[in-house]
């Protein structure tokens, strides 16, 4: 034979946007996909190597766009961050992190971390990355200082213009608009992305002239005008909002964490339910006028924040995007080929002839996504079952 190998799907959402096939196979050669067709064409040949996913749903490998890697989610506040950390801790928190991902079928993420010393660390091809790709913004745009700090270092910018969601108020001083403006005209040739809230920051970064906006909570109907005028990239992080409701009936410092949900003893915080149901409902509003009036959106989680987990995270927002009114194919194209492109994350994003061979594989049917994607049969990668993914991982003492 040829070395190519068949791998047969039961279905097949290859991340276009474009609706679920059933009984397909993919031809792949050199880690290339070389042919799409129906299963009942496949080419029978003896000796071919065949992989029988007929009982499973294939989907591209998922990417996440707002992760912060050097960040537990944990609630215990003295856990959170290890900027004041040591290199090896700070090694051993992102590479469990990246395992994480990876073990969700997050094959690319774009991070806010400051990776400085990092990365000469480790052995040429042993770094925890080389598992995933790994876009990373370096040290948090805060100021037009810190910009230019990172004209040499990350991969992108991502600047802070507003205080998360989650947060009352920045924990530093917040950009002018003029020094907003200044920072984008001297990002060189790098994407900028840009966490803006309120109607009046969101018009100023897109006045500004950033390539993508992150959360966008009450930013109104016009700013998603100009959005899909100007084809900027929305990342909306709806799963921000759920979490805050989730969390809302109580406080505290020590909580008990079940996947996405926990509580915490202690006093609730007055009015913060209503607050946040107010907030989840406004968000997801606006998401479904996003898809209205085609502004190109992005599945990011904020994995690394309080309660947001790593990788496991991309299912809760995916669902948040179909119950805003995007199919499934769709959602599945925010989560994998809309990320992958605006990054350039050229091994990732939709599954077509010419593009590598890396996707998923979930047991069932495509009706059972994306739940089914929290407990993956399989990764493929460059047309391999990965060697580093374990379906039924050994527990170690």
């Amino acid at each position: 034979m040829d070395g190519t190998r068949f791998i047969v799907a039961g279905t097949l959402i290859d991340g276009s946007g474009a609706e679920a096939r059933r009984n397909v196979f993919l031809a792949v050669k050199d880690g290339m996909i070389t042919a799409i067709g129906s299963a009942a064409d496949l080419p029978r040949h003896d000796g071919a190597l065949v992989d029988d996913f007929s009982h499973c749903t294939i989907v591209p490998a998922l990417v996440d766009c707002s992760v912060s890697l050097m960040q537990s989610p944990a609630v215990d506040r003295r856990v959170l961050s290890t900027a004041d950390e040591g290199l090896a801790e700070k090694a051993a928190m992102l590479e469990r992190h990246i395992r994480y991902c990876h073990a969700h079928g997050v094959q690319g993420v774009a991070a806010s971390d400051d990776m400085a010393g990092l990365r000469e660390g480790y052995p040429e091809g042993l770094a925890p990355w080389n598992m995933i790709d790994l876009r990373s913004s370096g040290r948090l745009c805060q100021s037009s200082h810190s910009a230019a700090g990172n004209s040499a270092g990350g991969d992108f910018l991502k600047i802070a213009y507003s205080a998360t969601i989650e947060e009352e108020e920045a924990p530093y001083p917040r950009l002018s608009h003029e020094e907003l403006r200044n920072i984008l005209q001297h990002r060189g040739e790098k994407k900028a992305v840009v966490v803006a809230n309120g109607r009046q920051q969101v018009k100023e970064a897109l006045d500004a002239g950033c390539d993508g906006s992150e959360q966008g909570y009450g930013m109104g109907a016009d700013n998603l005008r100009k959005m899909a005028e100007k084809a900027v990239l929305w990342i909306p992080s709806v799963l921000r909002a759920k979490n805050g409701l989730d969390s809302a009936g109580s406080g505290g410092s020590v909580c008990c964490r079940f996947s996405q949900r926990y509580v915490a003893p202690g006093k609730a915080a007055p009015g913060a339910e209503v607050f946040w149901k107010k907030m989840l409902a406004a968000h997801l509003a606006q998401l479904r006028l996003a898809k209205t009036l085609g502004v190109k959106t992005a599945v990011g989680t904020g994995a690394g924040s309080v309660g947001i987990l790593h990788g496991e995270s991309m299912v809760e927002e995916m669902k948040l995007f179909i119950k805003g009114g995007y199919s499934l194919e769709e959602t599945i194209r925010c989560a994998s080929e809309n990320g992958a492109g605006f990054f350039g994350m050229e091994k990732l994003g939709a599954l077509a002839v010419g593009r590598k061979a890396t996707f998923l594989i979930t047991r069932g049917t495509a009706q059972q996504l994306p739940r089914k994607l929290a407990y993956l049969e399989g990764i493929y990668v460059a047309g391999a079952p990965s060697p580093t993914y374990r379906k039924n991982p050994v527990k170690t003492a």
